[in-house]
């Protein structure tokens, strides 16, 4: 089966950004993405986790996209947007999805 190169990107975000994020990258020209909770984790400030939390704060998601290898720099500009003055970690791998047309 012939697979085609794809790029996949993760953006780790609080949850309270998910919003502006996807709205953001949906302008960007991104037409799919996935979100996850993002449960606990280990960072530059130390361990945390959801349990327990009583602050409005609804702790992390992450928003994954599979893109065409052109359309990379555009996404990450508009991610960057968002990210680079909240906390939030991004990750761009490459992939091989079975359906380029879907991306």
């Amino acid at each position: 089966m012939q697979t085609h190169k794809a790029k996949r990107v993760e953006i780790t975000i609080e949850q309270v950004m998910q919003t502006r994020l996807t709205r953001t990258l949906r302008g960007a020209g991104v037409t799919g993405y996935t979100v996850l909770p993002v449960r606990a984790g280990s960072g530059r400030s130390g361990e945390w986790s959801r349990s327990g939390q009583i602050s409005r704060a609804e702790g992390m998601v992450q928003v994954v996209c599979i893109i065409r290898p052109d359309r990379l720099d555009t996404l990450l500009e508009a991610a960057f947007a968002v990210v680079e003055r909240h906390i939030g970690v991004v990750c761009v791998t490459d992939c091989e999805v079975l359906r380029a047309e879907r991306f």
